[in-house]
């Protein structure tokens, strides 16, 4: 499942958050976007899985184009897991996660056996089974961020877009969810915050500030010093670990 975005501009009233901004995924490929709060990052992901019409711009799944698409077939093909997760009634977590199921239902079809079993897996996957017939409403922040990953995983999707979705969750969850989407191949494209976590994990990243890209490229490209301080402001030491040459990220405390 390939990406690609070009030439996208959102306004929010006379406040243009994203300008002329383009990226690719590729098959299998995962893909980060990073940058400082209010860079544009949630914005353009937005248009990806449709909460947001961009002003101009095109965005293309396989070559197709994803806003001509109802909305039916784009859920069967892009799931979301955003930073906010509220559901304003009161579902079991079983239920909430079974909503994952919806692109594939006509409006009178039940649930199969394959949906339980998807359902049974997810929550079992990420710790949530003994929780499976609580309220959403009764759960701590990280475990409605489970919930709703795993509702996400259910989906079936073919391409996966994260905001900063693994903020909430402990260090084991974060790499038990992003191992699994590497194991899957599928096409991830995830704003993240943890930059030591993008290195290990992204293939290529996009680097946005002020609603724009500004820089692009592997980890070992993008991932440098004078980037770090010209984007965040902050200063760092950057080390290749040994013996794979990962991105290792040191923050320096002091002046800037």
């Amino acid at each position: 499942m390939r990406l690609e975005l070009k030439g996208i501009c959102c306004s929010y009233g006379d406040q243009e958050a994203v300008k002329d901004a383009g990226l690719e995924v590729g098959d299998g490929e995962f893909v980060g976007l990073i940058g400082p709060n209010g860079s544009g990052k949630s914005t353009l992901l937005k248009t990806v899985y449709r909460a947001l019409k961009p002003d101009r711009g095109s965005l293309r799944l396989d070559g197709k184009d994803i806003l001509s698409m109802s909305y039916r077939a784009s859920a069967s093909k892009i799931a979301a897991v955003g930073q906010e997760n509220e559901l304003p009634f009161e579902f079991t977590v079983r239920e909430v996660v079974l909503m994952g199921r919806s692109p594939y239902k006509r409006i009178f079809d039940t649930d199969t056996k394959e949906d339980q079993e998807l359902v049974d897996k997810a929550l079992s996957f990420l710790g949530l089974s003994e929780k499976a017939e609580v309220s959403f409403l009764e759960l701590s922040g990280g475990e409605k961020q489970r919930a709703i990953i795993a509702r996400a995983l259910v989906q079936q999707p073919e391409l996966m877009v994260l905001d900063e979705a693994a903020n909430h969750l402990d260090i084991s969850y974060q790499i038990r969810l992003f191992e699994l989407l590497k194991e899957r191949k599928l096409s991830v494209l995830a704003a993240m915050h943890d930059l030591n976590m993008a290195a290990m994990y992204c293939d290529r990243i996009y680097v946005m500030k002020d609603g724009r890209i500004r820089a692009s490229g592997t980890p070992k490209e993008v991932l440098t010093e004078d980037m770090i301080h010209e984007i965040y402001g902050v200063r760092s030491r950057v080390r290749l670990g040994e013996p794979d040459g990962r991105v290792d990220i040191s923050f320096l405390s002091g002046k800037n």
